[in-house]
């Protein structure tokens, strides 16, 4: 298994993908992703560079059960878990369902976040795997 994470919109706001997992060249899993706009990677207000990484389990009184994507440079404990709203971000990766605006306050958020996190942590090998952030 591996999975890939095209970020495919930016703005002053917001960075907006998704996240794909194949097995060989099948792929088995898709959702959306919901990241921090680009600040140079900045600590708790950029996402992370794209290059490749490796995401393991992970569990924490505050997330439960969620993915934890290491080895980021100059970063620590950054994760993939539960979020709607960008502003609830610090770094991290929200995955969901879809985009709206759910707020109304014109920013995209990301839907049903809790079960795509758990579809995802269901396919993710208990060993890990590696991701490609592009």
């Amino acid at each position: 298994m591996n999975a890939i994470l095209p970020r495919l919109r930016h703005d002053k706001n917001e960075t907006l993908g998704a996240f794909l997992v194949y097995d060989d060249l099948k792929k088995v899993f898709e959702c959306k992703t919901l990241e921090l706009p680009w600040k140079g990677n900045q600590l708790s207000i950029s996402c992370i560079p794209g290059r490749k990484y490796w995401v393991n389990h992970r569990t924490s009184k505050k997330h439960g059960k969620h993915l934890e994507i290491e080895d980021v440079e100059f970063r620590t404990v950054i994760l993939i878990h539960v979020v709607n709203y960008v502003k609830d971000l610090e770094g991290c990766v929200g995955v969901g369902k879809t985009y709206a605006d759910l707020d109304g306050d014109g920013i995209l958020d990301i839907t049903s976040s809790r079960d795509t996190l758990d579809e995802l942590i269901a396919i993710v090998p208990k060993k890990g795997m590696p991701l490609q952030i592009i």
